[in-house]
């Protein structure tokens, strides 16, 4: 169906991507692979119209070369995209962004809201979602349920060709499977689809074939049936990744504890966390996990309960009053709630320093920020870049250096390692082992359970706002979690 040959980009003092040619047959799952920073994204705006390739390059669609002059067009050659960063409208409802520029008109103009809405149950029922009203503004929904809406989206413009880039980044095991359903369906209709995803499992459970980039350069094209994880991974990043070593570092000292906490879309939740001890919060979308820690940080109010530090009661009401205290926050929106984006990056870890008390020379504070960046391997051309030019697993990685240099007491991680190429996790996750080793209390939230599975000293299962049960590391299984979650 299409055929790419030798396309390359070229930004300011950066080429993006160098020769890549591969094709994409009618029906096929086609995964696209590479770290951050790879070319994977350019490659697909390239294909959704919103880039040009350089001179010399070609693309082919049924075998006629095309030039995909804009978004617009692409979409009437029938190529469809679920962008990583959403582009819903909070303010307008479920079915006025799956129809967007697209809504259904009567004879006389005005938009036909019988038909809108028919068209949008119909949606929402296969994506699963049949229990949200077309009517309902997005901004009321979880970061999951947004991401299916992306989806269907995508889908309700019937493409040919549908570039899915890491579209179960904000899902759990159960919409991922659901998104899987549909993508098999898609299939059998003879829907082509470009599937980019850092989780290697995922790739080898939905794709057939696979293609690697690296720094902008085709590195294979193959079969799944005929490759494996290991030759992916080093492809991917031109080394092997080393296993991470699992060592306990809990303390006696409890330093978090959560008594009788209620809030939004949670009710009487208790748990304790000791120094050095990494507990994660498992679950289903919409068990109230990212409720909890909102709560507790102070983003959102607590209707009842109590919140310990050090077995002092603490009066949260504000995100400084626990950044006061010696919690921090790792929100899973890192780009809406994590960062200053046109900020540099020097200003993004020094950020809690700014908002503190303490008071830093200039000189002192680049001095700091060129330690944590060579410490955690944050590639940036300088301290000056604005912090929105770096890829995700940089700006994480800005993320955590602000609380590497904090130090608290605890910290809650939600989602650290969403949309992230399988070196800079790893990476992340010796991070939140060194954290954890120098005495820091962690709460994770995750939605991987490998990753839960590899991290956690114990695991707190919620379901329905509740907690539904507790497995400690040992006794931990994905069959186990995954039953107390549903």
């Amino acid at each position: 169906m299409l055929t790419l040959t030798t396309i390359s980009k070229t930004f300011p003092g950066v080429r993006a991507l160098s020769g890549v040619s591969f094709p994409v047959r009618q029906g096929e799952v086609h995964a696209l692979c590479g770290e951050n920073g790879a070319g994977k994204s350019t490659l697909m705006h390239i294909l959704a119209g919103n880039h040009q390739p350089d001179p010399g390059g070609s693309i082919a669609l049924d075998g006629q070369s095309i030039v995909i002059r804009d978004y617009n067009h692409a979409r009437s050659l029938g190529i469809a995209i679920v962008y990583q960063e959403r582009s819903l409208i909070d303010t307008l409802s479920v079915a006025e962004n799956l129809y967007a520029n697209r809504l259904p008109r009567s004879r006389w103009g005005f938009i036909d809201y019988t038909q809108l809405y028919q068209q949008s149950r119909e949606l929402l029922d296969q994506l699963d979602l049949a229990y949200l009203r077309p009517q309902t503004p997005v901004g009321e929904l979880s970061p999951a349920e947004k991401q299916l809406i992306e989806i269907g989206k995508a889908l309700s413009q019937r493409p040919r060709l549908l570039i899915l880039d890491e579209p179960t980044a904000s899902l759990t095991d159960k919409e991922t499977k659901t998104l899987f359903r549909l993508i098999r369906t898609l299939q059998q209709d003879g829907v082509a689809i470009i599937y980019i995803s850092h989780r290697l499992a995922e790739i080898f459970t939905i794709a057939d074939t696979v293609t690697v980039l690296k720094d902008g350069v085709h590195q294979l094209t193959e079969l799944i049936a005929q490759t494996s994880p290991e030759r992916l991974i080093q492809r991917m990043v031109g080394r092997d990744i080393a296993r991470l070593e699992r060592q306990s570092t809990i303390r006696d000292t409890v330093a978090l504890s959560v008594e009788s906490l209620s809030g939004s879309r949670f009710t009487d939740v208790s748990f304790s966390v000791r120094s050095g001890e990494i507990v994660a919060l498992a679950g289903l979308v919409g068990a109230g996990r990212s409720e909890v820690a909102r709560a507790i940080f102070g983003v959102d109010p607590r209707h009842s309960g109590t919140v310990r530090l050090n077995g002092q009661s603490l009066d949260i009401n504000h995100p400084g009053d626990a950044l006061a205290a010696g919690i921090g926050y790792v929100p899973e929106e890192r780009k809406q709630q994590g960062l200053f984006m046109d900020m540099s990056v020097q200003e993004n870890i020094l950020s809690g320093v700014y908002a503190g008390s303490q008071r830093l020379s200039d000189q002192a504070q680049t001095a700091i920020a060129a330690r944590y960046k060579d410490e955690l391997r944050i590639q940036t051309p300088s301290l000056e870049q604005p912090v929105r030019l770096l890829s995700g697993g940089n700006q994480q990685k800005c993320i955590l250096a602000r609380w590497l240099h904090l130090n608290p007491a605890v910290l809650i991680v939600d989602e650290p390692t969403h949309g992230i190429d399988v070196g800079a996790k790893f990476e992340i996750y010796q991070l939140l082992r060194q954290l954890a080793a120098g005495g820091t209390a962690i709460v994770l939230i995750s939605s991987e359970l490998p990753e839960v599975l590899s991290l956690a000293d114990r695991i707190l299962v919620m379901h329905g706002g509740r907690l539904s049960g507790e497995l400690s590391h040992a006794e931990a299984s994905e069959e186990r979690i995954l039953e107390l979650a549903s």
